[in-house]
């Protein structure tokens, strides 16, 4: 019986003594876990370098061939003034021309019965010699070419395609800002830094720096990054 009862003792010192083992563990490793995440933000503000603006002209007539031959005209006339301008073949698409019986609408003040529009596509690397002709298009309206304005339909778009060329000194900056936030709070808290925990790089976005100037970049990507901290 008195061998049982010792037995019984040392098995309860054994646990009370496993359990203080393991909460001075629980605390042991609560300390090493004690991290920070922060963020850290990069941002450029870069020129668009491609450019994709159409010109979207019409034509009335009451007559389709006459109709085919002034669509045909303003597009040659259109397309010599963008070649001189300095624009290559590659970079001129023409879309074959839409044409509308106006006499089916109701609602058309047009006294001609047919409507055409046409779209001819600049789409060029040289994104300032795009805002140059897009201001210059009042030249082709002198030239008897019915230029209208850009709308949803036809939309201009200016873009910036050399992200890859940007990206490893965005992420450095980035890093070493969120390096730099990481620190003053460790300072603060009377900590030390210490090694990354894990870290995730952000999504780059482009975005028009405002809506006035859509041919003027804005691109970001924060990373952010968890540190332990040290006493």
């Amino acid at each position: 019986m008195q061998s049982r009862i010792k037995e019984a003792i040392v098995l309860a010192l054994a646990i009370v003594g496993l359990g203080a083992f393991i909460y001075n563990a629980a605390i042991d490793t609560k300390d090493k876990e004690r991290t920070v995440t922060v963020r850290g933000l990069s941002e450029r503000i870069v020129p668009a370098d491609y450019a994709i603006f159409p010109i979207v002209f019409t034509n009335t007539s009451n007559d389709l061939t006459s109709l085919y031959e002034s669509v045909q005209t303003n597009t040659d006339t259109v397309k010599d003034f963008l070649l001189k301008s300095g624009f290559s073949e590659k970079e001129i698409s023409i879309s074959a021309p839409v044409i509308e019986d106006v006499y089916g609408n109701g609602y058309s003040t047009l006294k001609a019965r047919y409507r055409s529009t046409s779209v001819i596509t600049v789409a060029t690397e040289n994104a300032d010699k795009a805002r140059e002709i897009m201001n210059r298009q009042g030249e082709l309206i002198k030239k008897g070419v019915a230029v209208t304005a850009s709308n949803w339909q036809y939309p201009v778009s200016f873009r910036f395609t050399k992200l890859n060329d940007v990206k490893p000194e965005m992420i450095e900056e980035a890093t070493k800002n969120a390096r730099a936030s990481a620190i003053k709070f460790a300072e603060d808290s009377q900590s030390k830094l210490g090694k990354i925990k894990k870290a995730s790089q952000g999504i780059f976005s482009i975005e028009n720096r405002d809506e006035s100037t859509p041919f003027i970049k804005t691109i970001r990507v924060v990373t952010n990054v968890e540190y332990y901290l040290e006493d």
